[in-house]
């Protein structure tokens, strides 16, 4: 999982908001690190998402907001509650590639949403979800396609609790069926011991 990938077109054959969500006021203390290989990309996939949100909103330099992240956020206690430090690669990975293939992802995107509600109309943070969960769903081979819908919805769920979730969880197995149809035949992994 490396953005070594970010020249080639996001194809199945090339696999490569500010603020507190609960309105609490940020005080950074430590980095806590921790948790299992699966919990540090969830928080990867989740501090992903804010940063291409933060980049899109001000339009900020990717490199800029890569390394405030990286140094300050992934990881962090924050009023008192200890957070999992997610994986930097998959972290960096994500926005860098999500950032440097726009285009190709934007335009699987628009093949898989409604006419009537294009990427452009889409608030910003649900417009960062679908663009970190398209890029891993054409890049990143090594994972299931169900996994990582499940993950985005789960990213989804923690920002909104309408129908944007169900909307994310339609989208990306549009964009999974379109780009990766064969692995979606294989058995679901989430229902077996082998997960992620």
């Amino acid at each position: 999982m490396s953005n070594d990938d970010a020249g080639r077109p996001v194809t199945p054959d090339h696999a490569p908001k500010g603020g507190d969500s609960k309105g609490k006021s940020k005080s950074r203390k430590n980095k806590t690190g921790g948790g299992s290989a699966k919990a540090r990309r969830k928080a990867a996939r989740l501090a992903a998402t804010q940063a291409l949100y933060q980049i899109d909103l001000a339009q900020a330099p990717v490199e800029n907001v890569v390394g405030e992240f990286v140094a300050h956020r992934l990881g962090e206690e924050i009023d008192g509650d200890k957070f999992v430090s997610g994986d930097p690669q998959l972290f960096a990975d994500i926005v860098r590639g999500a950032i440097h293939r726009r285009a190709e992802v934007d335009g699987v995107l628009g093949a898989a949403l409604d006419p009537r509600f294009p990427l452009d109309r889409l608030e910003l943070l649900l417009r960062a979800i679908l663009r970190a969960g398209a890029y891993e769903i054409a890049v990143h081979m090594d994972t299931h396609p169900r996994i990582l819908i499940s993950e985005y919805v789960d990213v989804a769920r923690a920002f909104f609790s309408g129908r944007e979730p169900a909307m994310v969880n339609g989208v990306l197995d549009h964009v999974a069926r379109a780009l990766r149809a064969d692995d979606l035949a294989k058995p679901d992994p989430g229902r077996g011991p082998a997960e992620e």
